[in-house]
């Protein structure tokens, strides 16, 4: 025990209070990067008419989740080595740069470029979030405070697109345009971060010999960034089996097996491979993805259903998603402090699963004159089971690794449910395209079969403008554009029916997990000790 550090600050409880102040500095720094991936999607079509630059909006978002995704488990690993505190808030510093860099943009390109930056930051808020509550709180009583992470992401799902709604419907705001404050807005909200993280978050960084993989990081950021434009962009853009998505995607994978024999022979890898070792790590991992998929499947969904079929305006939709918000929210706290009481957490992700799985099933009921409440029914049915999930496996996680990779394990969580999100929201978009475009072409020709006065004078080109933009369909007649309608919710219900799969296997993969007794706080002391001291001895 001679070479061990003495168990010093790092170590040392921290109060209630303190935590809870931590958590304000750490909740506003991840409201930021949710924020961001649902407050620009209402904003879209004001920007695309500024810039005119509508063949390249799907950039704006996709420049976000790829640089995102692609820097989260870089976050984890420089945490490990650098400190919690400096990386985080470099971390904010980047993104708050990238928004007032986004909200100064003159062009697309520029939008774009300023955009990837701001995904480099968000990467390090969503990731190191988790990783700075499992350095301060033990597993036993993490819980009760993660469940707010829960509520933030609740939040973000029903404020993203009311904000987005809201500052897009308006031309000028204080002198300055409109859809700009989506970015301007996060200025406060980071700087106030910043300076709660600066002023309470002490967490003495162990001192450790610096060696970074940077071959590695290059690797794994090339390799996500290929089969992410392949899978979200240039597949549904241009098809399946289009040259430039084959390319990337077998470029993508190439890589990320090159990656994978990489890390074996690294002295210190980004993503050590021997923590797939770890039963509860590799479930987690699947787990995560699934939940990913499935949350932004039901997110980017429904206020889609919401615009389309029932014509809500975007501030509209954003207000109809409070039942999926609070459903999150309950759930998220009930059973973060459930686990703190009681210290049993296997049960959450099982109910989560199979609650989410049984939501997403009954929105195949959903048709063009659903009354919105039995809609709320399914939406808090969805939200429940996320709520019940996400904070969970975290924990269950937490606990399983030893204390010197919490860091890279707890990114590398966030990193394989953000890879699912993107795989989820560009599978279910491909699916709702393709089958769009089928049903309108079988609708209308059963309607021409059956009425065929319904159709006289109809221009049967105008069935292409409907799958480019819903907008056509208000210049139609009722009989067409019920037709049209119909259309959408019969693909819609093959969007869910597609979901409802993915979510059950979460199900089968949280009947799966390992249930560990929670480490105390003594246990935690112990583990950070002997982290410190493997370290330096």
């Amino acid at each position: 025990m001679s070479n061990k550090a003495p168990l010093n600050a790092s170590a040392k409880a921290h109060t209630h209070r303190e935590i809870m102040i931590i958590l304000g500095g750490l909740m506003t720094g991840m409201l930021l990067a949710a924020l961001d991936q649902t407050i620009v999607s209402t904003a879209l079509k004001s920007i695309v008419e500024d810039f005119n630059g509508l063949n390249h909006y799907t950039w704006v978002v996709t420049a976000y989740l790829l640089t995102s995704t692609a820097s989260t488990p870089l976050y984890g690993k420089i945490s490990d080595i650098y400190g919690r505190r400096p990386v985080f808030q470099f971390a904010i510093v980047t993104f708050l740069l990238g928004s007032f860099l986004a909200g100064a943009s003159q062009n697309m390109t520029q939008l774009i470029a300023t955009r990837a930056l701001q995904g480099l930051g968000a990467g390090g808020l969503m990731a190191l979030t988790f990783v700075i509550i499992g350095d301060i709180v033990p597993p036993r009583d993490r819980g009760k405070y993660q469940g707010y992470f829960g509520a933030v992401w609740g939040l973000s799902s029903v404020a993203g697109p009311l904000l987005g709604g809201f500052f897009s419907d308006h031309h000028k705001i204080l002198g300055v345009t409109g859809w700009r404050w989506i970015f301007y807005i996060n200025l406060p909200i980071g700087i106030a971060s910043l300076i709660i993280t600066s002023a309470v978050l002490h967490i003495p960084k162990v001192k450790r010999a610096h060696s970074i993989d940077y071959v590695g990081a290059i690797l794994m950021v090339l390799s996500v960034c290929l089969v992410l434009l392949s899978v979200s962009i240039y597949g549904p853009q241009y098809g399946w089996g289009d040259s430039r998505t084959v390319t990337y995607l077998v470029a993508g994978i190439v890589l990320a097996v090159v990656f994978l024999m990489w890390e074996k022979r690294a002295k210190e890898p980004i993503l050590p491979l021997y923590l797939f070792k770890n039963h509860t790590f590799s479930l987690t991992s699947a787990l995560g993805a699934v939940i990913g998929a499935g949350m932004f499947g039901a997110i980017v969904m429904l206020p889609l259903y919401f615009q389309v079929v029932k014509g809500y305006s975007a501030t509209s939709a954003g207000l109809k998603l409070i039942p999926l918000m609070l459903g999150i929210v309950t759930t998220s706290i009930f059973s973060g402090k459930m686990i703190s009481k009681h210290g049993h957490y296997k049960r959450y992700p099982i109910m989560g699963t199979a609650i989410m799985t049984a939501g997403v099933l009954l929105m195949t009921r959903l048709q063009i004159d659903t009354p919105y409440w039995q809609i709320s029914i399914y939406a808090i049915m969805v939200g429940a089971g996320l709520g019940l999930s996400m904070q969970t496996i975290v924990i269950a996680l937490q606990n399983a690794v030893d204390f010197k990779d919490m860091g890279v394990a707890t990114s590398s969580n966030t990193f394989f449910r953000s890879l699912g999100s993107v795989f989820g929201t560009a599978i279910f978009g491909s699916i709702l395209t393709n089958r769009v475009a089928y049903y309108l072409t079988a609708n209308f020709a059963d309607l021409a079969a059956k009425n065929p006065s319904a159709v006289d004078g109809f221009d049967a080109s105008k069935l292409k403008g409907i799958t480019n933009s819903t907008a056509v369909l208000n210049t139609m007649p009722p009989v067409i554009k019920h037709t049209a309608l119909e259309a959408f919710v019969s693909s819609f219900h093959i969007v869910f029916y597609a979901a409802a799969p993915v979510t059950a296997i979460g199900f089968l993969l949280a009947l799966m997990l390992r249930e560990t007794p929670l480490r105390t706080s003594h246990d935690y002391a112990a583990a950070r000790e002997e982290a410190a001291g493997e370290t330096l001895g």
